[in-house]
This record gives C-alpha cells, structure tokens and sequence, in this order.
C-alpha cells in the first residue's frame, strides 16, 4: 500500500491565501466518515525545511496552495520535480525545494504534485471569498476522485 501526504499551506488570516489549509480541513472532515488508510494530512502557513522529513516518509505528496493564476480555471494540478532555489529567507520553501532536500538529506525522491487552487484577495482579517470557495469545491471534487485512482 503506498502512502499519500497532502500538504496544504497558506495563512487563512490573509483571505483566499487560506485555500492550501482549507483543503486540508474539508479532507479531515470526509476522512472522519471513511478513513482511508496511508493518507495523512498536514497544513501550516509555510513549508519549511523541516518538512522534507514528513515528505520522506511518503511515496506521494501533493502540495496545496493558493494561487493567483489557473488562467480563470478553478484550479491547475501539475507534476513537481525536485529543485533547489535560492531565496531571501529559509523560513519559507517552494514545494521543489523541500523536494530537492528530501532528496538530499534522506535519499528519498517521492512522486509529488502541486494543487494550485486560484484565488480573488488577500486581504488581512477577512473571510475568504465567494468564488474562492466555489473554487475550494472543485478542487476538493477533484482530489477526492483523484485519491480514489491507483497511482
């Protein structure tokens, strides 16, 4: 049996930035009533380096984010590669970059994707937004029904 991570980051302080999380809570939520055995769900505000590990420990993780683009689509879903990028801060990764270390400090290459769910505003201190959440549906459809498919 192989075992899936979903991962979703994003700060739900910050509007439709809170999409990654929200995923996360709504599979928690369809979890409870049929558990499904070597799924395991996390979400925080950020990857960070410490994350490598929990992605080391999974044949599979899918990255959940919110995003600006999707070219109007609700969301885009797309293949991940390991890639190490230099940034201003460690504190913050892109999901390639925790890819490129767990590659490095564990030797484990997992196959990984990226849900990228399009939002409206990131406002400080405001609910999320209508179509942000209309948008959060869709996906939410599409990763079920993905999940239910043999990788």
């Amino acid at each position: 049996m192989s075992s899936i991570l979903i991962y979703g980051y994003g700060n739900p302080g910050r509007q439709d930035d809170g999409l990654g999380p929200a995923l996360v809570d709504a599979l928690e939520t369809w979890l409870a009533a049929a558990p499904r055995p070597g799924l395991d769900l996390d979400a925080n505000y950020q990857l960070n380096a410490e994350d490598a590990l929990a992605v080391a420990n999974h044949d599979t993780v899918i990255f959940v984010d919110a995003t600006a683009g999707t070219d109007k689509a609700p969301f885009s879903f797309r293949p991940l590669a390991p890639a190490a990028t230099v940034a201003f801060s460690t504190h913050a990764l892109a999901p390639e970059t925790v890819l490129a270390l767990c590659r490095e400090l564990y030797g484990k290459a997992p196959a990984a994707h990226l849900l990228a769910i399009r939002g409206q505003t990131w406002e400080p201190n405001t609910p999320m937004t209508p179509a942000a959440t209309a948008n959060l549906a869709n996906a939410l459809a599409f990763i079920k029904s993905f999940l239910g498919t043999p990788f």
